[in-house]
């Protein structure tokens, strides 16, 4: 049965992988990008793909909040139902650090955006859905002033603690929503992947990005994941695992998230 996916951060790397991946395999993907071009260019070398799915493509800047709204109304009056939502996107490091209201870009397009994203979506997404959220290997502590843009922190900082604060807020999620579902899983797709991401903060070509997608492709359609919700799989040890600590403290995943809601509110 063909699924409706969206992916975000799909113009290249593990995302466009990911979308060829499912694309051959006969599904509606919904590819997200925030340049037109790039866009524009990925659905283009998708079209030529020999499969009986469809493409579509939308625009939308993940380090503004009102991007990420439009983008999740936008999916709303096109979709009644979404099945599966990958939050991909990613950022490691920027010529600009902090986004126009203050926040750490990092935190921006790693945390916020895919909360408020997933948030907004949750009424197109049924209880037999799936949120494939991306973490990493690389985790740290998260300062929540850091969290709400009052302290600064370097690159590596700032990526590991905002993958932290993205696989403690899939835990809280999935806790939340209970057997009503979706299914809300956190993902490390592999440590040192090949991407653009990789390539540019650590100046290596990395590994095969085709480890990455298969793992969120299956994350996103295979029956292993299916009582997945609230789980934390490592690719790196091909297995589910304890994520860090902090992500099994319900005080501090609920300090991360309240912190998380009252930055997106504070921003309406």
């Amino acid at each position: 049965m063909q699924k409706t996916i969206l992916i975000t951060g799909s113009t290249d790397g593990i995302g466009l992988a990911t979308a060829e991946k499912l694309l051959s395999l006969g599904h509606r993907v919904l590819l997200h990008g925030r340049s037109q071009s790039k866009l524009d260019t990925a659905q283009q070398a998708l079209a030529k793909l020999p499969t009986n799915g469809t493409v579509e493509s939308y625009l939308a800047d993940f380090s503004k909040m009102e991007d990420v709204e439009s983008l999740a109304q936008d999916i709303i009056v096109k979709h009644t139902t979404l099945d599966v939502l990958i939050n991909n996107a990613g950022i490691y490091n920027s010529p600009t650090t902090t986004t126009q209201n203050g926040w750490d870009i990092r935190f921006a397009v790693n945390t916020l955006a895919p909360y408020l994203l997933t948030q907004k979506l949750l009424p197109v997404l049924n209880a037999s859905g799936r949120i494939v959220n991306l973490s990493s290997a690389a985790q740290a502590s998260v300062n929540l002033k850091a969290l709400a843009g009052q302290e600064q922190l370097t690159d590596g900082a700032a990526y590991a603690q905002s993958k932290l604060a993205i696989t403690m807020w899939s835990r809280s999620l999935a806790q939340q929503l209970g057997p009503r579902g979706p299914m809300v899983v956190a993902v490390n797709p592999g440590s040192m992947l090949g991407s653009k991401m990789v390539k540019q903060a650590f100046g290596v070509a990395g590994g095969d990005i085709e480890i990455g997608a298969d793992i969120l492709i299956r994350a996103a359609l295979s029956d292993k994941f299916s009582d997945a919700s609230g789980k934390y799989f490592d690719n790196d040890s091909r297995t589910f695992s304890a994520p860090h600590p902090d992500a099994l403290d319900l005080d501090k995943s609920n300090k991360v998230v309240e912190v998380i809601e009252r930055l997106l509110n504070d921003n309406q």
